[in-house]
């Protein structure tokens, strides 16, 4: 059932019975009312009358037959339509006229307001008003009478009108109401038309929505998935079921995105490593036939053998990590970020690389700290391949590698530098170094290092770049970070991020 046939069938239903019960607290309202107009001019009539009653009642009393005929004429012409009742003081009925009860009713004797007397079933209303004799022949008692049903059949009357309109409000309502709700539906129906017509496939060019960590639209409202935007229609519910609906298209488009991306960096994963590998894996294969083949080989051969097995093992180990790193690298969202102090973690770099490289002399000049929103474990990635690769390449012959770590801010960003004293880089391949698998002949890595260290770098909005040390030899390595800023404490992820897939990193 549409809405507007609810809300019609509702109102034939509500507003009668709204009706009705308007009507039974007016009922009685009106009866006190029609009840107190008719005192009131019970009161009127035995004021109009009372004195030409009292001369009536003392022309009884002193037996004055003309005058109390006299008086009686002036009774009844302003009695009008009224009953009356007079009698003497002896109880003598001097005086009936116009509408009341049988002589056989008995009237109250006692002055007050009007009461309700019932005669046969009758009921009428009475006034009592006691009339004191004008001279010395004593007194007597007035009633003035009306029927009571007069404000009966008014309240009756206005029940009637009220079951009435009770009766002619049903259709009216429900029209009216099937009206109201049809126009005031239209918005929820343009907004269930545009729903209909949100198209799944309806992506961008690369085959998702918005990328996890791309900017929303400005002013931070939902972004607009599909094609659908929350517009404003003046309707406060329906806005904010627009409203609602944008919220939930965008975050269900963004999952969507990131299973999309998330699958993959799974199959550039799968087919990174397939190929990476072959290589290595063949050489473990010609390796192990041959310690197959030929188990009488002499023990240096073996030796040698066994060797290059352990190298290509660790190689293939190196590679695998990295390259689940540049995955993870891949997949981080921001709600990972924080504050990271920096200078721990550079702390901690160094002093792992002398544990690794103790041949290898690493100094460290950095403030107590400088803090960074970023993702704690990418930064640690970032030190430990810029140090541990300064450690290991950072050297000229025989001399002992030297390797000098500073970290400070410098106009808004952190500044970190590692400086080595190894044979440098050549301009022309300061670019293709980040690169992945770009590795010199005599590099042990996997070729990945520097790429880790350029996608993590990229992850946090900073820049990395390899320039000249300041003495004119050697290697620097500078990364320049963002601070935090008190108008914008976060940062947004890079819209792309395709580190392990794309070829031009």
């Amino acid at each position: 059932m549409r809405l507007s046939t609810r809300i019609a069938l509702w109102a034939a239903c509500v507003v009668p019975i709204l009706v009705l019960l308007a009507g039974l607290l007016l009922l009685p309202l009106v009866g006190r009312d029609a009840r107190r107009q008719q005192d009131t001019r019970l009161d009127d009539r035995a004021a109009a009358v009372l004195p030409a009653v009292r001369a009536l009642v003392a022309a009884d009393g002193k037996g004055r037959p003309k005058a109390e005929q006299n008086q009686q004429r002036k009774v009844l012409d302003a009695a009008l339509d009224s009953g009356l009742r007079v009698a003497g003081e002896d109880g003598t009925v001097l005086l009936s006229v116009g509408p009341q009860p049988d002589d056989s009713a008995v009237l109250p004797a006692t002055p007050g307001g009007p009461v309700t007397v019932r005669d046969h079933g009758t009921p009428w209303r009475v006034l009592t008003v006691r009339v004191g004799a004008a001279a010395a022949g004593g007194g007597g008692t007035l009633w003035v009478v009306a029927p009571a049903g007069q404000p009966d059949s008014r309240t009756a009357a206005v029940r009637r009108r009220v079951l009435l309109v009770a009766l002619a409000a049903a259709p009216l309502s429900a029209l009216i109401g099937f009206v109201v709700a049809e126009r005031a539906t239209v918005p929820l129906r343009r907004l269930g038309r545009r729903a209909a017509a949100l198209d799944p496939a309806a992506l961008d060019p690369a085959g998702h929505g918005r990328p996890p960590g791309a900017a929303g639209p400005p002013g931070g409202g939902p972004a607009a998935p599909h094609g659908f935007v929350a517009e404003r229609t003046g309707t406060t519910e329906v806005d904010e079921l627009s409203a609602a609906l944008a919220l939930l298209l965008a975050r269900y488009d963004e999952q969507a995105a990131r299973t999309a991306q998330a699958l993959e960096t799974a199959r550039a994963f799968s087919s990174t490593a397939s190929h990476e590998l072959r290589t290595p894996l063949m050489s473990l294969r010609t390796n192990l036939d041959v310690l197959a083949a030929h188990p009488e080989l002499p023990a240096t051969d073996r030796a040698e053998i066994v060797a290059e097995l352990r190298d290509d093992h660790a190689r293939l180990l190196d590679l695998l990590t990295a390259l689940g790193t540049l995955a993870r690298g891949d997949l981080v969202q921001l709600d990972a970020f924080q504050p990271v102090d920096l200078v721990e973690l550079v702390d901690a770099a160094a002093a792992e690389t002398g544990r690794r490289h103790p041949e290898a002399a690493v100094t460290v000049d950095a403030p107590e700290e400088l803090r960074v929103f970023g993702w704690e474990p990418g930064l640690r990635i970032v030190l430990a391949n810029l140090v541990g690769n300064a450690a290991v390449h950072g050297r000229t012959g025989a001399d002992r590698a030297r390797v000098a770590v500073r970290l400070a801010a410098e106009d808004g960003t952190a500044l970190l530098t590692v400086d080595d004293a190894g044979p440098g880089v050549a301009p022309a391949e300061r670019e293709t170094v980040f690169r992945r698998f770009h590795r010199r002949r005599d590099s042990p890595g996997s070729g990945l290092g520097l790429t880790l260290v350029a996608q993590q770098v990229a992850l946090h909005r900073g820049t990395v770049r390899i320039t000249t040390p300041p003495g004119g030899s050697g290697c620097r390595l500078e990364v320049r970070l963002p601070l935090p800023r008190p108008e914008a404490p976060t940062i947004e992820l890079p819209a792309r991020r395709d580190w392990i897939a794309g070829s031009g990193h």
